[in-house]
């Protein structure tokens, strides 16, 4: 992580495209009849408990047996693989793309994910703090809790087994936590961002910048 950082050239880029393009790929092989178009609004998954369902964005059949498909994320079609209509298509194909207009905060997480040291998920699964780490995030702000390589810190659950998932990477505090408990991530996805001390106050001097930038400019 580089104290040389060119505040202006990145708020720049995001003033000029303040948006994340969310490919959306076909979850196993089947035939596809999309419910939306290029163009549309759609909506995440909303309601006080998590109950509502996220806009239909498409149907896949495989063996007489129909799974829709919804946003997890609002935003707008920007684009629609309208050759897959009435296809069948293989696992992992990419069907459309939604783009996601940022607030400030994801902004700002966006630009701490690029500095800070970023703890990904070894598989897809759901993760839980340690009980010893998750103790000391909840007496303390979770910006006070050291992590060095070879801590015990997170727990993968996965089929029924839990194991444990040592850190490995630049000694520091956790200064975002981007997974939340018993939840699935998937694999490679961010769990935590580290910051060494040393490097706290210019994540504060970004934060600051930001929302001093964005505010002005809105």
């Amino acid at each position: 992580m580089s104290d040389e950082i060119d505040f202006d050239k990145i708020l720049a880029q995001y003033h000029s495209d303040p948006y994340e393009y969310i490919d959306v790929y076909a979850s196993h092989t089947g035939k596809i009849r999309f419910l939306v178009q290029e163009g549309d609004e759609v909506d995440a998954v909303s309601g006080e408990w998590q109950h509502i369902p996220g806009t239909a964005l498409f149907e896949i059949t495989r063996e007489r047996n129909s799974k829709k498909i919804t946003a997890t994320i609002n935003g707008v079609i920007s684009s629609l693989g309208v050759e897959f209509e009435g296809k069948f298509v293989e696992a992992g194909e990419k069907l459309l793309t939604i783009r996601h207009p940022l607030k400030k905060r994801e902004i700002i997480e966006a630009i701490l994910k690029e500095v800070l040291y970023v703890f990904r998920a070894p598989e897809r699964a759901k993760y839980f703090f340690s009980p010893d780490v998750q103790s000391r995030v909840e007496k303390k702000s979770d910006r006070e809790v050291s992590v060095k390589t070879g801590d015990d810190i997170i727990i993968m659950s996965l089929m029924k087994r839990d194991t444990p998932v040592y850190y490995s990477g630049e000694k520091g505090v956790i200064h975002s936590i981007y997974f939340k408990p018993g939840v699935s991530v998937d694999q490679g996805a961010p769990l935590i961002g580290v910051c060494p001390l040393e490097k706290l106050p210019l994540i504060q001097k970004i934060i600051n910048k930001v929302k001093a930038d964005w505010d002005k400019k809105d």
